[in-house]
């Protein structure tokens, strides 16, 4: 119970850089951090209650996607993220330039090479490690092939894509950023 309360005080509020957008609905509390250009969507919840959440530079975490920790680790996402519509990514750390595909799960201690695709609905299972550059697949999930340096680039071309859609919804007024928050 100690370190519950240790996370929920005030000083564990979001950190949230200025251009930062948090879609209405989603839900940002607790020892979370969200660098520049990054983008919490409808519907998703980032819940550092327990331990930190950083969510990089320009990374994206979809609709109706869960980011949560553990009492053992914290749950990190490098720069150029994408994390897909209703994935769960769970006390584990992701590599820069990584797609975690839509419903898709990470679990504890797993870790994530940069440049890597989890493909939708793969189930990555506890401390499992992921090479840089690999297509994961399937339930429980296995390393199917190492991608093309072309399938690798696509990964930070999708995240940039978010990062322009996001300031266009910021330049409209919609969703908020910049602030502490729980939205």
């Amino acid at each position: 119970m100690e370190t519950l309360k240790k996370f929920l005080l005030p000083e564990s509020k979001p950190f949230v850089a200025d251009d930062v957008f948090i879609a209405p609905g989603a839900v940002v509390l607790g020892a979370v951090e969200l660098h520049a250009g990054s983008s919490v969507w409808y519907g998703a919840v980032l819940r550092g209650d327990i331990n930190r959440i950083v969510v990089g530079a320009q990374s994206n975490v979809q609709d109706g996607s869960v980011l949560h920790v553990s009492d053992d680790h914290a749950c990190i996402l490098g720069e150029r993220v994408v994390v897909g519509h209703r994935a769960v990514v769970h006390a584990c750390t992701v590599g820069d330039e990584v797609l975690v595909g839509m419903g898709a799960i990470i679990l504890d201690g797993a870790q994530i090479g940069p440049r890597s695709i989890i493909a939708a609905g793969a189930l990555v299972t506890k401390n499992m490690v992921v090479p840089e550059g690999s297509l994961v697949v399937g339930s429980p999930a296995r390393v199917a092939r190492v991608l093309s340096s072309e399938e690798q680039a696509a990964n930070a071309r999708l995240a940039l894509k978010y990062v322009e859609i996001s300031r266009r919804y910021l330049a409209l007024g919609l969703g908020l950023g910049g602030a502490p928050v729980s939205a």
